[in-house]
């Protein structure tokens, strides 16, 4: 609201809470405005969680799970965001709620929060390499695709992305192994091994 020269947050609070909208189409704006502002063949796309911490069993996704925001187990919501970021600018770009089993599970539960009965319980790395195939797919420009650990233990998504020649910078554990197209099969550990503690 301060942004748009607004003098208090009523305005933009009506809009997001009272009118009739449609949130991908917004979405789609907001990814065509990126394009054309911000896009860069060398930008980045950033997949990271967020906790949303909640009160009382009704929000969409609520329950008891680890939030990295709170740094502990709250009741709380998790997004699945993806982040572009430029030379010129960077935005979100698109989301998921993540919907514990607790919920896709209980499917008057998913009613009563407005959640439609054709959508299921989904990992977050697939919730991941949905949103960034459908960046591939949108011909949104990118060259690296970057995550942490969360997300860099999925051998098989790395694999894809290395298929796709889509650069990655992944967190993983120091005892996973990193196997390339081109055979090198090295534990992290030892890649690393006697360079210079930070």
């Amino acid at each position: 609201a301060e942004e748009a020269g607004h003098a208090g947050p009523d305005r933009l609070h009506r809009l997001l809470n009272r009118i009739d909208w449609d949130a991908e189409e917004v979405l789609d704006d907001v990814r065509g405005y990126v394009v054309e502002h911000l896009g860069d063949p060398g930008a980045v796309l950033i997949v990271d969680d967020t906790g949303f911490l909640k009160k009382g069993v009704r929000s969409a996704g609520v329950q008891r799970q680890y939030s990295g925001t709170a740094g502990r187990t709250e009741n709380c919501q998790i997004g699945v965001f993806l982040a572009y970021a430029a030379s010129r600018g960077r935005t979100l770009i698109d989301r998921r709620l993540y919907l514990p089993t607790s919920w896709t599970d209980d499917r008057d539960r998913c009613r009563l929060a407005g959640i439609d009965d054709a959508v299921g319980f989904e990992t977050k790395v697939v919730m991941a390499k949905t949103m960034v195939r459908r960046a591939i797919a949108d011909r949104i420009p990118f060259r690296w695709v970057s995550a942490d650990a969360a997300y860099g233990f999925s051998k098989g998504w790395r694999s894809e992305l290395e298929q796709a020649d889509v650069f990655h910078v992944m967190a993983t554990t120091r005892h996973d192994t990193v196997v390339t197209r081109w055979a090198v099969d090295h534990p992290v550990h030892d890649l690393f091994h006697g360079l210079p503690r930070q």
